[in-house]
């Protein structure tokens, strides 16, 4: 059922290629590759590194990337595991013993970076063009500068007090991004040469190497930064810092190739990240709500937002009790997402009743190998705290039908800037837990559960739309909706990213000290009070947003027409989102 919404901006079409990114000029860096011959892998690591140049306050070269590719001529989608480890060094003792039972921002929540690692096994293995070239567009920008935007000014100042009350632990991230004391302002210009120079370290080695060919050039660069100089600046860095990172914690690692996880939607398949992120949360989602007929609910009227939040919440609880690193953790993928367990899951939502705490999770297993085992949500108590928002996104879908879809992330004052190189090393480990019997507990060696996650659909086998969004654990209520707008209310991918969200907040929050808010949901102004009082009827705790509120993400997505070889693009004004394509 189509339905009439008006979007402020239009969507982007084109036949030939699309990009659409969190900020306007990784937007532009991605279709300048585009343009240059460049496939959707190429461009996509392109805008992907930009965005960590012009979000430094949500993103960074030093932190996450988690990444999924689809090749048109092998017609295989693959998913690259852009997410540190735990350094050996690092315990639950130690937090609990030396640091109060917290884990506070600064060097000791560190793990191993992984975007460089995942930016260039993504290149090396399904891009066509040298690092040199995609990285030129974010060497450019760091080198010579540019003017901030609002969202960047104001998540740039909003730390500004952090570096003043510790400015021994901060002074080298104060010296990029405070050099007068002060956050760079709206339009003023930030230039960031230790960060332009470790890219041209970076290009030398890969020059140095390119009689060895395209990939193997490539791969010494990749060493050069995880067994080369930049490991010992690192390990060095976090050593003096008092952090646990050691340079064999920089040269055991690397990223995976991995298999997607795989849920349906009527005609669409949904193909996510591994359950070492959020990711298949979106997929069981959209699995739980298949055989509901959403659209005769009326699109944001109180029946559907009640029951798509409440399904959120079901696979949040599952999210909870399950998902980590299955390096570590024996997480039942193949249970959770089950036909016959997401049905079970739709079952016990109440159409009359909110959950009024996180529901208990269900029972897997059984579909997995079929035996149960009881699970429940053991002593969760209601506790405040921070809704992190930090990260960003890009998609790209080439001439060619290949697709990329990417959420790198880390933001500043995480995890202080390495003196010389002008990266932080990634802050993930904020996303652990300090109880050992949790799936996402701190270990050694071990990955955080990570909230960025991109996402790809396929409709009829048939690649259909790339799309995610930065927002914590705000991603997947937002993903999930905007793809709803799109198959069940005949939105363009710009009205869809457009109309107003919900959000709920009843899990613990992924984000260190893991605020947990029973019953809570979130809703931007723009939903009606009619819809607002019938939702505070069945039980929800309703909190009222701004009309257009970033906190609600801030969706990209490009939609293939395969019919008329038409590529639509929307992008989330949201925040500093944009979509360029022809």
């Amino acid at each position: 059922m189509a339905i009439g919404i008006n979007s402020y901006r239009p969507p982007v079409m084109g036949v030939t290629h699309m990009v659409s990114a969190g900020h306007y000029l990784g937007a532009s860096a991605g279709y300048r590759i585009l343009e240059q011959g460049g496939n959707a892998i190429d461009a996509g690591v392109a805008s992907g590194i930009v965005i960590n140049v012009t979000l430094p306050h949500a993103t960074n070269f030093g932190g996450v990337a988690p990444i999924i590719v689809y090749i048109a001529e092998s017609d295989k989608v693959s998913t690259i595991s852009g997410l540190g480890t735990w350094p050996e060094a690092a315990s639950i003792e130690h937090f609990i013993e030396n640091e109060g039972g917290q884990i506070p921002p600064g060097i000791k929540r560190c793990v191993v970076p992984s975007a460089p690692d995942a930016w260039l096994t993504a290149l090396e293995k399904f891009g066509t063009m040298t690092f040199e070239e995609v990285i030129t567009p974010a060497l450019e920008l760091a080198e010579n500068g540019f003017p901030v935007s609002g969202p960047v000014a104001s998540g740039l100042a909003q730390s500004e007090d952090t570096a003043r009350n510790d400015p021994e632990a901060w002074a080298s991230t104060s010296e990029v991004f405070m050099p007068n004391g002060r956050a760079p302002r709206l339009g003023e210009p930030l230039v960031q040469k230790d960060l332009a120079r470790t890219f041209r370290r970076l290009i030398e080695v890969e020059r140095a190497n390119s009689h060895m060919g395209r990939a193997e050039a490539i791969q010494a660069t990749r060493d050069y930064f995880y067994k080369g100089d930049i490991a010992e600046e690192i390990a060095r860095f976090s050593e003096l810092m008092g952090g646990f990172l050691s340079l064999d914690d920089m040269r055991n690692f690397s990223v995976k190739i991995e298999e997607p996880v795989v849920g349906s939607f009527k005609d669409l398949d949904i193909y996510t990240c591994g359950p070492w992120c959020q990711g298949p949360v979106v997929a069981q989602t959209l699995q739980i709500l298949e055989d509901d007929d959403l659209s005769s609910l009326g699109h944001n009227s109180g029946d559907y937002v009640h029951l798509v939040s409440q399904a959120l919440n079901l696979s949040f609880a599952d999210r909870h009790h399950y998902y980590g690193d299955p390096n570590h953790v024996d997480v039942p993928m193949e249970g959770l997402m089950a036909k016959g367990y997401t049905t079970a899951r739709r079952s016990v939502i109440n159409m009359d009743m909110a959950f009024q705490e996180m529901p208990p999770p269900g029972e897997p297993w059984t579909y997995q190998n079929g035996e149960g085992r009881n699970a429940s949500n053991g002593n969760l108590a209601a506790s405040l705290g921070r809704l992190e928002q930090d990260t960003s996104y890009t998609c790209v879908v080439d001439r060619w039908g290949n697709a990329f879809s990417a959420t790198p992330s880390d933001g500043l004052f995480g995890a202080p800037v390495v003196p010389g190189l002008g990266i932080m090393i990634s802050s993930r480990g904020t996303q652990s837990w300090l109880q050992e019997d949790h799936a996402s507990s701190l270990q050694p060696g071990k990955r955080p559960r990570l909230t960025p996650n991109p996402a790809m659909a396929f409709k009829d086998g048939k690649l259909f739309m790339p799309f995610g969004t930065p927002g914590g654990d705000a991603q997947g209520p937002a993903m999930v909706q905007t793809l709803l707008n799109i198959v069940e209310f005949g939105m363009d991918p710009q009205a869809a990213i457009e109309a107003p969200r919900f959000v709920p907040w009843n899990y613990p929050n992924s984000f260190w000290p893991h605020a947990y808010l029973p019953g809570r949901i979130h809703v931007e102004g723009r939903i009606s009070g009619e819809v607002n009082s019938d939702l505070n009827g069945r039980g929800h705790d309703l909190r009222a947003m701004n009309d257009w509120s970033p906190a609600m993400g801030a969706m990209s997505a490009i939609v293939v027409d395969h019919e008329s070889g038409v590529l639509k693009g929307g992008a989330d004004p949201r925040r500093d989102t944009y979509a360029i394509g022809r």
